[in-house]
């Protein structure tokens, strides 16, 4: 049984076939079988088996393609931090996860620790944006939100769409 809540997962680990083809998978969604069998030394049916496995246990969540959103949608990325009122209790977070899961400026949402509760990623149009959409968050009685403090993305030094080698 898998615990993702807490980071931890009690299915038998990885074996270095499958990190191979996680590898060549986070570089390339879209290789054929064939090709990522190849590169993993396996025939094509047993790659197949074990990209399926993976796929089962919640290891591989899904493919999708990377997009500049700069070229797509010209804004600004903010990194937010947000605490709720001590005495809000669980009514008021779930409330608040409600609120920002049903936000399309949020992309990214954590439960974090030390004095904020979340840390948000948002694209609004500019400031104005973000003032209004924050103001109404803070307008809502159920959320409970004690401060929100916003940091503007100036630049992009690192992205990365695997956490896998960082773990080694």
């Amino acid at each position: 049984m898998s615990t993702k809540a807490n980071g931890t997962n009690s299915l038998a680990p990885l074996d270095r076939i499958d990190e191979a083809i996680l590898d060549v998978l986070r570089h390339d969604g879209r290789i054929t079988y064939e090709k990522l069998s190849s590169l993993v030394h396996l025939t094509p049916r047993p790659c197949l088996e074990r990209v399926r496995k993976l796929e089962r246990r919640g290891v591989i969540r899904g493919y999708g393609a990377i997009i500049d959103v700069q070229m797509v949608s010209p804004g600004l990325s903010l990194l937010v931090l947000v605490a709720l009122s001590n005495q809000s209790g669980r009514a008021a977070q779930k409330a608040f996860e409600a609120c920002v899961t049903a936000c399309p400026q949020v992309f990214e949402c954590q439960l974090i620790s030390g004095p904020f509760d979340y840390s948000l990623r948002m694209r609004c149009k500019d400031m104005e944006h973000y003032r209004v959409l924050t103001e109404t968050w803070l307008n809502n009685s159920e959320l409970h939100i004690d401060k929100l403090v916003a940091h503007p993305e100036l630049s992009v030094v690192k992205s990365t769409t695997s956490y896998m080698n960082c773990l080694s």
